[in-house]
């Protein structure tokens, strides 16, 4: 049986939708998986052993440059390597005007998504020639599950597996000595204040561990040198691409993170992970899987500290400490 997903976007989504995939190949054995995603997420559903063939797409480019687009082979060859397999089944899982028409036009297969009361943009449902009710108020991860699972016709079980640990890292590794701290993100409101990740710092250098800070522009480079100053345990990274970055989270003894997409991917590699909310919180799409804890500021008592973004006064370094040490590394892995 041969399946092409229709996930585009963004990180955080792509990743949410790993485990359906591994439920599905539980339930029928030989299913194989193409995927449309955005060019910049294209490197992720290739780290699934069911997925043959990923096709990239680049809506947000294509809309600064129409004409380019059209008159310089790119859309032609995106409509040829859509339209080569005629596939059984073809799931739009991201419940989209935009995905169920690259859907639609171009691919060959029995149409699939979700019901309109179900859809994010409910006209997306007139589209399908299969359309299913998932109810909204559940994580995102079970969401694309449950979608799955009724257009494949299986009963789901247990909790969801994103199955891509393996791609980076054996069984046989021997147990990590260092913790990775996501500090960025892209919202100044979003950040956890920089005196309270020197003080998380400190913490846990006295408790013998070494920190790894990825960044991703040079704003980000020059906070993790701040934050690396004056520490021989801290080591700020080099500039590394998405798999090289997911390579390092996954040889990780746990994490701390802020509200950003790469704490996804530390859940997707169960690796234990503390993630900070400030002004949003987790909702529906919060970290999923083992190990997982989302701390929002807004739950804590008053610290009468006085540290800049104000929202997350209140979530203080004791508190992410004692949830780290104490919620997370103690996990069975």
């Amino acid at each position: 049986m041969k399946v092409l997903i229709v996930k585009t976007s963004s990180m955080g989504d792509v990743i949410h939708t790993l485990p359906a995939l591994t439920d599905a190949v539980n339930a029928i054995p030989g299913i194989r998986f193409d995927w449309v995603v955005e060019e910049a997420f294209a490197e992720i559903p290739g780290w699934h052993f069911a997925v043959d063939k990923v096709i990239p797409v680049a809506i947000r480019r294509w809309r600064k440059n129409l004409w380019k687009t059209f008159t310089g082979g790119e859309w032609k060859r995106y409509r040829s390597m859509l339209a080569e397999t005629e596939y059984d089944l073809v799931i739009d899982a991201q419940g989209l005007l935009k995905s169920a028409l690259l859907v639609t036009r171009y691919s060959r297969g029995i149409r699939c998504g979700y019901d309109k009361a179900s859809a994010r943009e409910p006209l997306a449902a007139r589209f399908y020639q299969r359309s299913f009710n998932v109810s909204k108020n559940q994580h995102a991860v079970e969401r694309t599950r449950q979608l799955f699972a009724q257009a494949l016709g299986y009963e789901l079980q247990g909790r969801g597996d994103f199955a891509i640990r393996k791609h980076f890292i054996s069984d046989q590794t021997s147990a990590s000595d260092y913790l990775v701290f996501l500090h960025s993100t892209t919202r100044f409101d979003k950040h956890w204040p920089e005196e309270y990740w020197l003080e998380l710092i400190d913490k846990a250098i006295a408790a013998g561990w070494k920190i790894k800070l990825p960044w991703g522009n040079p704003e980000e480079q020059a906070r993790a040198e701040r934050l690396a100053k004056g520490h021989s345990a801290v080591e700020v990274l080099p500039k590394l691409n998405l798999a090289e970055v997911t390579t390092v989270l996954a040889g990780a003894a746990g994490c701390v993170s802020v509200d950003t997409g790469l704490s996804h991917m530390a859940a997707a590699l169960d690796r234990p992970n503390v993630i900070l909310f400030g002004s949003t919180d987790p909702g529906l799409v919060g970290g999923y899987g083992k190990g997982q804890v989302c701390l929002e500021a807004k739950t804590q008592i008053d610290s009468g500290r006085d540290v800049a973004p104000t929202v997350f006064v209140n979530l203080t370094p004791e508190i992410v400490w004692q949830t780290l040490t104490s919620q997370c590394l103690t996990a069975e892995d």
